[in-house]
């Protein structure tokens, strides 16, 4: 990513580790300025990574002295501070920045609707391995946003793993698949985890049989680049045991309980977008 100064507003486990990336792959920290709620955090934040951290619990300007002259704001507050953080910055942010939100639900013309005319709004959506450098980012960019400020966009949040450009009317399906989707996997391992303990292992041997056992299905799955059925069937012999438990979970029809879960939380993506209007 080109050399540029950069404001990250709320160093959560997002914004930390997209400012993680930045440090490793190149970025200096004293090109970067940052906010975080207490004193004790940006303290150990500037400290780590070289970086100017104002602490909002301490400094009632903060999210302002960090965004001011910043060629990219990055806001990185719960969906429900969105407005009220950009609302602070309007005054001093640069003609020229990119903001770029990666809260959920917040519509790019909403925040357009809190900013300067001539400031471009860029919509993101990672997810939670974006801490260790496997995410995966829906962008979305605004009607103001040029083709080189969403290939800046796209350059930070490959920091981090993997993007994907689509349109903002995705964005909100998209977080109930990558960006809710992690859940989705942690809460299957548990309850496997559960079903091998009740087989006769050990906590510690079942979370080994099934951490390994996804993490390797996973990786077989990204390099092989094949089609997930195909390898289902690789390892499903003819009324074998694979086959008699794949049997009783399609009688749980999980494509159907998986769109209702998926529906459920696209529901709530348009209710909180539709909150944000308001």
């Amino acid at each position: 990513m080109t050399q540029t100064t950069v404001a990250i507003l709320g160093l959560g486990s997002m914004g930390t580790a997209i400012l993680a990336g930045m440090i490793k792959n190149g970025t200096k920290g004293s090109d970067i300025r940052a906010t975080t709620k207490t004193l004790k955090n940006a303290e150990r934040l500037a400290e780590e990574f070289g970086i100017t951290a104002y602490a909002t619990d301490h400094e009632p300007h903060a999210n302002s002295l960090a965004a001011e002259g910043a060629d990219i704001v990055l806001v990185a507050v719960k969906p429900g501070y969105v407005i009220e953080v950009l609302e602070e910055v309007k005054s001093v942010i640069a003609e020229d920045a990119l903001v770029i939100s990666v809260a959920a639900g917040v519509e790019i013309k909403t925040m357009e609707n809190s900013l300067p005319d001539s400031v471009a709004v860029i919509r993101a959506m990672p997810n939670t391995p974006a801490l260790i450098g496997l995410g995966l980012t829906g962008i979305s960019a605004g009607a103001r946003v040029s083709d080189e400020e969403l290939a800046v966009a796209v350059s930070l949040f490959e920091l981090v793993g993997k993007t994907l450009v689509l349109p903002e009317d995705q964005i909100d399906a998209l977080s109930t698949i990558s960006g809710s989707g992690p859940a989705y996997v942690f809460y299957f391992i548990e309850e496997f985890v559960k079903t091998t303990v009740s087989h006769g292992f050990s906590q510690e041997d079942a979370y080994l049989l099934v951490s390994q056992t996804f993490l390797g299905a996973s990786e077989l799955l990204v390099q092989s680049q094949g089609d997930p059925a195909e390898l289902r069937g690789k390892v499903t012999s003819p009324n074998g045991t694979t086959m008699k438990a794949v049997a009783v979970l399609e009688e749980g029809n999980l494509n159907d309980l998986f769109f209702k879960a998926t529906s459920a939380a696209l529901a709530r993506a348009k209710e909180i977008a539709e909150e944000q209007r308001k």
